[in-house]
């Protein structure tokens, strides 16, 4: 299974490094050039490739892990979904530095939005509520696994990404539909940056 990702950053290079331990093939893609992800490539070895973000987005299933400022940009230039998995891994942030600004989104959820910027994907929320810092720290912490939730409005891509997350070793929970799970995960809703464990 060839699992596309729009953007290389820690994110995006954080999954890859357990996609792949779990036999996953990553083609990794960024506006900024192959020449970036020369040492990434070095440490993830021969599963990982460098491609241009067109073919990223033409994987079975696809990881956006961009800034959010870029995902107008990033899902504008993709081709067509066709009902092709969009796991969603960006948080609403305008800034991170000095300090985290979260864009005001009103009552829509980000995932909505990035629904509506890539029709025809069938898009699953999930890596949100963890800092990489914990996520890298792997999944197990004092004997209880680190929980990842998924929230979608389809069922099939839902499981996928559901038994993609537990293959890793950390522990997925459903929050349901794409809206109202979304915006509980998402940065600044009630479940976002919380390093939850669950007992084996």
């Amino acid at each position: 299974m060839k699992i596309g990702m729009l953007g290389s950053g820690t994110v995006a290079l954080s999954i890859a490094r357990h996609a792949i331990a779990q036999g996953y093939e990553v083609l990794l893609s960024n506006r900024s050039g192959a020449g970036k992800l020369a040492g990434a490539l070095v440490e993830l070895g021969p599963r990982a490739s460098v491609v241009s973000l067109a073919e990223a987005a033409a994987a079975p299933v696809v990881l956006l892990a961009t800034p959010w400022t870029s995902i107008q940009a990033v899902l504008g230039s993709t081709p067509a979904w066709n009902n092709r998995i969009l796991i969603d891994a960006t948080n609403p942030f305008l800034e991170i530095t000095p300090t985290w600004v979260l864009a005001d989104l009103g009552e829509r959820g980000a995932s909505e939005i990035v629904a509506e910027l890539a029709p025809g994907a069938r898009v699953v929320k999930a890596f949100n509520n963890i800092i990489m810092t914990n996520f890298n720290a792997g999944p197990v912490h004092e004997q209880a696994r680190r929980v990842l939730f998924v929230s979608g409005d389809d069922s099939d891509a839902k499981a996928f990404v559901t038994e993609f997350i537990d293959k890793m070793g950390f522990r997925a929970i459903d929050l349901g539909g794409l809206k109202d799970g979304g915006k509980m995960q998402q940065a600044g809703g009630p479940l976002g940056g919380h390093d939850f464990l669950i007992s084996q």
